[in-house]
């Protein structure tokens, strides 16, 4: 393989086979794999992962964003997704189409004893706001050329005057 072939590669295609993962675990509810496959690559307006959810547990805490866009796609396993407020059953080969706003909250369940894999897709502008409705809590998050410059989170009855802190 040519240096080009080789760095052109690297910044355009990855192997979800073969690509880190990252255990997110906080028993007892939450408990997936995740392999981030745009990182390091050449992509600037989409995120995408490999998310494997383990038997009963939950990918991540029921959620919103106000700005990116959201696309599952299920490749293994059962499950249920909660959004806004009901439970719908997910089997492999269906495709979740999230958009932003607070009207779609949702949460990937593995409801079944199997795992449950999935692909997601995002787009992601910047900057971001996200509101957990179960928590009461929000992330703000601002990156500037490909870093993380703010990234807050914060619970809404935290909230101050426009003037707090100001001469």
């Amino acid at each position: 393989m040519t240096e080009k072939v080789d760095g052109l590669r690297q910044r355009l295609i990855r192997n979800f086979n073969t690509v880190p993962t990252t255990h997110d675990l906080r028993a007892p509810l939450y408990d997936s794999l995740c392999a981030r496959l745009a990182t390091g690559t050449a992509a600037q307006k989409l995120g995408a992962s490999i998310d494997t959810v383990a038997p009963g547990k939950i990918s991540c805490p029921y959620h919103f964003h106000y700005a990116q866009e959201e696309m599952f796609i299920i490749l293994e396993g059962s499950g249920s997704l909660r959004v806004a407020g009901e439970m719908l059953p997910l089997v492999s080969g269906d495709i979740i189409f999230i958009p932003p706003g607070p009207e779609y909250p949702h949460q990937i369940v593995n409801t079944s004893d199997q795992p449950l894999k999935y692909l997601s897709v995002s787009t992601r502008e910047q900057p971001e706001v996200c509101e957990y409705p179960d928590s009461g809590k929000f992330l703000a998050t601002a990156s500037a050329g490909g870093e993380r410059v703010f990234d807050v989170i914060q619970r809404a009855k935290n909230d101050l005057d426009y003037w707090d802190g100001e001469p």
